[in-house]
């Protein structure tokens, strides 16, 4: 079955942004979309939205993951849990180093990954991370990403978080993601 997952980011909801979009777009290639309000997100913890993603989702060989910010982390340490081989995950302005003076990210970092289970249950992993991100969800915390589980990284050149309403980026379409959906 193929499926895929969306995970938003901080005080977002799966109709932020781009993910309508993208859920539509899967729709019409067959996929099953599961993209959850997850639990706690005005302050994102992976205490509370870890179990949350691992007991609702679905994971095979044919699910894709695609998260936006803060659902970039949540994705990391999901992959670091499950059990299956994912098809791929695509972690849009991702980060899991802490990220400027911002208090409540802290929660949803972990101090160390196990980078080769996390490889290993992903078959094919995509990075897009712009070199102005706002936030500091950049091209920077994408190499450290690269460097840790492989894969490709497209570094967006002025697209700042791809998506936020504080610095008003409505990024309500997003069809180069879809192209990279394999």
């Amino acid at each position: 079955m193929k499926n895929a997952i969306l995970l938003h980011g901080t005080g977002d909801s799966p109709d932020s942004f781009w993910l309508p979009y993208a859920k539509a777009e899967l729709e019409k290639r067959g996929y099953e979309v599961w993209a959850p309000q997850l639990p706690d997100h005005e302050n994102p913890n992976l205490e509370i939205q870890l179990p949350y993603v691992l007991q609702h989702g679905i994971f095979n060989s044919e699910t894709v993951i695609i998260a936006h910010s803060a659902g970039c982390p949540l994705t990391v340490a999901v992959l670091e849990k499950i059990s299956t081989k994912i098809k791929q995950a695509i972690l849009v302005a991702g980060f899991v180093k802490p990220i400027g003076k911002l208090e409540n990210f802290k929660s949803i970092i972990k101090e160390n990954y196990n980078w080769k289970i996390i490889q290993e249950n992903v078959e094919d992993f995509i990075l897009i991370n712009s070199d102005n991100d706002p936030w500091g969800c950049d091209d920077i915390q994408g190499r450290y990403l690269l460097d840790h589980i492989g894969g490709t990284l497209i570094i967006r050149h002025g697209e700042g978080h791809m998506g936020s309403n504080t610095f008003k980026q409505p990024y309500k379409e997003f069809p180069f993601l879809i192209k990279l959906i394999s």
